[in-house]
């Protein structure tokens, strides 16, 4: 029954986590849901602005202290290992609803395109960047990433294992293609206010962050190969060449530390 219950609570960690990509997507893009990043301010300038740079901060420390394997180490004494993964998407869900339903617009335009194809131009940028997230998850393997992958195994009662290093198709010209396809979200926006600004700016700064830590734990877990991956391919600009990896060793892929 403990396998059952698991895997059970891995599946509804994964369903929380692909309602909040769909609202996500309607949230920065003002698409069709009852909060977004934009729209008429409700709080004085200052109270908002501190606010919305409370609620990222929450996702920034909770997304990156959870992700580190000396936090992972302390929490499996607490929680089954098998579903730490889907833990910490529950908890990456949850502190973004919390940041939909708690976000202050500013109010104030700092640039916008003016033409209709201009925006159309962006707003493609905008699509294509989400696209460009979603398909990099794939490369990586998404359900390992979520965290479905490990409730499932447990379920079967087979010893989970890291997925091997590698370089699929995207990650042979740009380390990181996922965060280019966040930034693509981040700052494609045909009207650019005063929050989404904020919001640009501040992701962009952790996103920097993040690489920084995430690829310790890179080399940790993966040593040598890794080094010359990082050595050989551009951290977000892409390569024009493919990554070859000469010796024959297993590349690089953003793993469980994203």
């Amino acid at each position: 029954m403990k396998r059952v219950f698991v895997f059970v609570y891995g599946v509804i960690c994964y369903l929380a986590f692909f309602g909040t990509f769909l609202y996500a997507i309607g949230f920065i893009g003002g698409l069709a849901v009852p909060t977004t990043l934009d729209g008429q301010p409700v709080l004085p300038v200052l109270p908002a602005v501190a606010i919305d740079l409370g609620l990222l901060a929450l996702f920034a420390v909770q997304h990156s202290v959870m992700a580190r394997p000396w936090f992972k180490r302390w929490w499996t004494r607490i929680v089954p290992p098998a579903a730490e993964r889907s833990t910490y998407v529950l908890f990456s869900s949850l502190a973004l609803i919390l940041m939909f339903v708690a976000w202050q617009p500013i109010g104030g335009v700092v640039w916008q395109a003016e033409s209709a194809v201009a925006r159309t131009i962006v707003f493609d940028l905008f699509a294509f960047g989400w696209a460009l997230v979603f398909v990099s998850t794939l490369l990586i393997n998404h359900f390992d990433l979520f965290g479905l992958r490990q409730v499932w195994l447990y379920l079967r009662g087979k010893q989970y294992t890291h997925p091997k290093f590698s370089t699929p198709l995207l990650y042979k010209f740009v380390r990181h293609p996922l965060y280019v396809g966040w930034l693509m979200v981040f700052w494609s926006a045909p009207t650019m206010t005063a929050a989404h600004l904020l919001f640009a700016l501040m992701t962009t700064a952790y996103i920097l962050m993040a690489i920084r830590w995430e690829e310790k734990d890179l080399v940790a877990l993966h040593g040598e190969p890794y080094r010359r991956y990082r050595e050989s391919v551009p951290m977000l600009v892409p390569s024009l060449q493919p990554y070859k990896d000469t010796n024959n060793e297993v590349g690089a892929a953003e793993r469980a530390t994203a």
